[in-house]
């Protein structure tokens, strides 16, 4: 029997063994995990169906010895007795998470709090998830001050190779995989970096499984300045090629819904919850620091690229609702170094020689867009 199918015999039973009547209808909770850096806690609650939700705050109450606490209401979803006991986390920001049956029809989320200052609530599909953001004071010892994305100097720069483990990416022709790809690339852009100078955090450095709100809960912890996040395309239509380069924007392009879609791991349809989040994300506040560094990465990457292969097709730079993009709180770009269901592109992104030239054009694109900001920062914070 898989795991999944004694997991539903597992939820199935539970009401008869802890003698509660169950409604019918009701979707379950199938995971709940937390990441913890200074200053920066995410709390992510996984369902079997979607779930829309708000964040109410209660301040501390010193009689009943509770603390200041955050909580959610999870319409229609079921929990039972499963989580009895809080889930401790003891990490400077949060005390313990806590989950009970608040009602036959509702389970309420609890984050007992140590410090605070605010909070992001994100709502994922693919699987179905409830993302909570919870972000320490800024003057707080822990994490200390930091200047803002506009002011701020490039020195830690966050690559993110895309999929990974379980999830292949896209499979092109002769079977090759995007996991691999997109890995060896990050792999020798951050030699480069490093070389000069710069910090580098790797999401991951192997083949392993990696959800996209843990990726970007690594780079939010991290404290990075850039996040790059590397992919390799595919499409239906095996002519298709080149090279394009997104950044998250409150608008989008029709064309991009396909590509956000396969990286979003969700269908293009489902797509329209995400816009109108978007929308009330602010998107637009690193939306130029975003769209200034697409720029300078993609010239980088098709100008030296065409230079030795004159095939290699201008896709441009786009704007997409990408899950992993508006994750993260700093500028932020997806670079797509070619369709792996083409047969050129294919062959050209086996080679060595090929993947050491994107490799270096990245780096290069990178290091265009912190140099042509540093000379910015130093006037506005030397002559304030």
């Amino acid at each position: 029997m898989s795991r999944r199918i004694c997991f539903a015999a597992l939820l199935a039973a539970l009401p008869l063994l802890v003698g509660i009547d169950r409604p019918r209808g009701l979707a379950d909770v199938t995971d709940v995990r937390h990441w913890s850096y200074a200053g920066y806690t995410r709390v992510v609650v996984e369902t079997t169906a979607e779930v829309h939700t708000s964040v109410q705050r209660l301040g501390a109450d010193r009689k009943a010895n509770r603390p200041e606490r955050l909580y959610l209401d999870l319409p229609g979803v079921w929990i039972g007795l499963r989580y009895s006991d809080p889930i401790p986390v003891g990490d400077g920001l949060l005390r313990a998470v806590r989950l009970g049956q608040n009602t036959k029809r509702r389970t309420r989320l609890v984050v007992d709090l140590e410090r605070y200052e605010r909070h992001r609530l994100l709502h994922l599909t693919g699987p179905p998830r409830v993302v909570l953001d919870v972000f320490a004071p800024g003057d707080a010892p822990k994490e200390g001050a930091r200047l803002s994305s506009e002011l701020r100097p490039v020195r830690t720069v966050v690559l993110d190779a895309g999929h990974g483990g379980s999830d292949p990416g896209a499979i092109g022709v002769g079977g090759i995989r995007e996991k691999d790809v997109t890995l060896k690339l990050a792999l020798q852009v951050a030699e480069h970096l490093r070389a000069e100078g710069l910090a580098v955090v790797l999401t991951r450095t192997r083949d392993r499984t990696l959800s996209l709100e843990s990726r970007t809960a690594l780079a939010e912890g991290a404290r990075g300045d850039l996040f790059v996040s590397i992919h390799a395309n595919a499409a239906p239509r095996r002519s298709a090629h080149g090279i394009e380069t997104y950044y998250l924007d409150a608008s989008h392009e029709r064309h991009t819904l396909r590509v956000a879609a396969h990286e979003n791991g969700v269908s293009a349809a489902r797509l329209d919850p995400l816009q109108r989040t978007l929308a009330g994300l602010r998107a637009s506040h690193q939306g130029d620091l975003s769209s200034d560094l697409a720029r300078s990465v993609h010239g980088q990457v098709v100008s030296r690229v065409r230079r030795e292969h004159r095939g290699v097709a201008d896709l441009g730079v786009k704007r997409g609702p990408f899950y992993v993009l508006f994750l993260s709180s700093m500028p932020s770009i997806l670079v797509e170094v070619g369709f792996l269901t083409n047969r050129a592109e294919a062959r050209r992104l086996r080679n060595s020689e090929y993947a050491a030239l994107l490799a270096e054009s990245i780096a290069a694109g990178i290091f265009h867009y912190r140099d042509r900001r540093s000379p910015v920062v130093a006037r506005q914070v030397t002559h304030p």
